[in-house]
């Protein structure tokens, strides 16, 4: 288990780069992995699709598929990967603090 540092802040991380206490999470904690991740902020965009994978795993203890988000959100996968460059699933749950999604490469 990696051990990262982020602005001053240590976090630990598995071997696929997700938390490995996502009990930790926070807004906060999102906007570190964030910036460490490139983005340098986090938008109402952002924090729509945060939300929507968040909620889905309370209710469901899973992320959602990616179908949901766009349907939820509006927005087209294209745009999806512009506001998170590694993509939704290891992209965006990991700023959401969510553990690797199955089926994340």
């Amino acid at each position: 288990m990696p051990t990262i540092e982020i602005e001053g802040n240590k976090f630990e991380f598995d071997g696929d780069g997700f938390l490995t206490t996502p009990a930790i999470w926070n807004e906060e904690v999102a906007g570190l992995i964030a910036r460490y991740d490139g983005i340098e902020e986090l938008t109402d965009q952002h924090w729509a699709i945060i939300n929507i994978i968040r909620r889905n795993y309370e209710e469901k203890g899973m992320a959602p598929m990616i179908r949901h988000i766009c349907k939820e959100t509006g927005l087209k996968l294209r745009q999806i990967y512009e506001l998170f460059p590694l993509g939704p699933a290891r992209g965006a749950c990991r700023v959401a603090g969510l553990p690797k999604p199955d089926g994340c490469v």
